[in-house]
């Protein structure tokens, strides 16, 4: 193994104590590729909930729990493991999240070979195990965001977690896309079993190449750095010096309140992201009659458009000022979801969910780019905190949508149960005001 001496950066010779291995471009890469592979886990219930509600008798409430589990174990767990990248690097809690994921898909295909489709009656409980069990591979975002971070300095933080965000992001998308239509040609079983596939080699490629950040290495052959001493060590690289507990970055972001106005940015972009995509498939259905490939194909326009504007908004988010950048955004998804919770029209309706996916999609490569500007001393405890209670969004939204359409009936309840979500996002507008007016008086530019 090629061992380097200042990451992707020139420089002149550094102390044999001071060589580390790994590149930050080849951390991205890695990175971006297990959470691709972690992601999917919020989609693999989504596009075959209609199938499954079906089998087992479920009301749109009880459809809503199953397509938004993963997300639970997904978002509140990246508290817990973001915080402990503080302490060991992102490395071994980043594959313990994808370990467990793999052993969930286990789990899931020995019940679609042993039960489906005649004998599902009673496993309602069972697959609400094993979507939360797959769903812990969507917690490692929190710890790419940090492990990616401590790789670069944070002048140039916007494009790669622009891309590692955006491009992890399709994954959700593609499983919506390719799923329906493999379990037609396959069979499900088939479907699962390519998916599971895929997410075991993604496993072992991160297991096997992935390097925790300079600052890491050099921490466990005893060398304790400060920001100025890791600049000498990697000029032009990771300038960031973590905390060193897991607790402690939890309770310092905990302190500021700019972190929990970021958590409910998040849960509103993110957590909708992740609320929409798990609810979609169910909406077209429902609403407009759209068959499974279908209702999956549609479903993947909208996450994925909001998962590859995630990677320029990632470069804008350097360049265009948050004042406009926030409220902005936040504009959009509203205007979006008005339209959807009232249309009788399927092209109208398309297009508000490609509004509220480019409204979404920006909205997150903002948020997490203000998290090294306001919490540079607690990357990992922060992007945990938003990272996990933003994500909360994935599991609460939809039965909500759910709720609402069950109360209203008929296909147009379907259309309606997005007016929760457009008055969350309309709450959003006075708060964007609140964090300026906080960043004003703590002598944070807002830029």
């Amino acid at each position: 193994m090629t061992v380097t001496t200042g990451g992707d950066s020139a420089g002149g010779p550094r102390p044999e104590w001071a060589t580390f291995t790994g590149t930050r471009h080849q951390a991205g890469i890695l990175a971006t590729l297990g959470f691709f592979g972690g992601f999917a886990g919020v989609s693999v219930f989504g596009p075959m909930v209609p199938k499954f509600a079906n089998l087992l008798h479920l009301s749109p409430f009880a459809a809503g729990i199953l397509a938004a589990m993963p997300a639970l174990t997904g978002s509140l767990l990246r508290i817990p493991f973001a915080a402990v990248v503080e302490r060991m690097g992102g490395k071994r809690p980043f594959l313990t999240l994808l370990v467990i994921s793999n052993v969930g898909m286990v789990g899931l295909l020995v019940l679609l070979a042993t039960s489906y489709p005649d004998s599902m009656s009673g496993t309602y409980p069972l697959l609400l195990l094993l979507a939360a069990l797959i769903g812990c591979g969507i917690a490692t975002f929190s710890v790419g965001i940090a492990q990616v971070s401590y790789w670069f300095s944070k002048e140039d933080q916007g494009g790669p977690l622009g891309a590692y965000a955006g491009l992890g992001n399709t994954s959700p998308g593609l499983s919506s896309l390719l799923l329906p239509s493999a379990v037609g040609a396959i069979g499900i079983l088939g479907a699962y079993s390519v998916w599971f596939a895929i997410l075991l080699v993604v496993t072992l490629v991160y297991g096997l190449f992935i390097k925790d950040a300079p600052w890491f290495q050099l921490r466990r052959r005893g060398h304790t750095l400060t920001a100025d001493q890791l600049a000498e060590v990697d000029p032009g690289g990771g300038n960031l010096v973590p905390a060193g507990q897991a607790l402690v970055g939890l309770r310092s972001a905990a302190g500021i309140p700019v972190t929990w106005i970021l958590v409910y940015f998040y849960f509103l972009s993110f957590g909708g992201f992740l609320a929409f995509t798990s609810w979609l498939p169910t909406f077209w259905t429902q609403m407009y009659g759209a068959g499974l490939r279908e209702a999956g194909v549609l479903t993947a326009i909208f996450s994925l458009i909001s998962a590859l504007i995630r990677v320029p908004g990632g470069l804008l988010s350097d360049k265009i000022s948050i004042r406009y950048a926030l409220p902005g955004n936040f504009l959009v998804m509203l205007a979006g979801s008005i339209v959807l919770s009232f249309s009788a029209v399927f092209g109208l309706s398309l297009a508000a969910t490609v509004v509220v996916a480019v409204g979404m999609g920006l909205q997150n490569a903002i948020v997490f780019k203000l998290l090294p500007r306001y919490l540079p001393d607690a990357v990992g405890g922060a992007s945990g905190w938003v990272g996990g209670l933003g994500a909360l969004g994935g599991f609460i939204i939809p039965p909500v949508m759910g709720a609402v359409t069950g109360l209203v009936g008929g296909s147009s309840g379907y259309a309606r149960g997005f007016l929760p979500f457009a008055v969350l996002v309309l709450l959003a507008l006075p708060v964007v005001g609140v964090l300026s007016r906080w960043s004003s008086r703590h002598g944070y530019a807002v830029t």
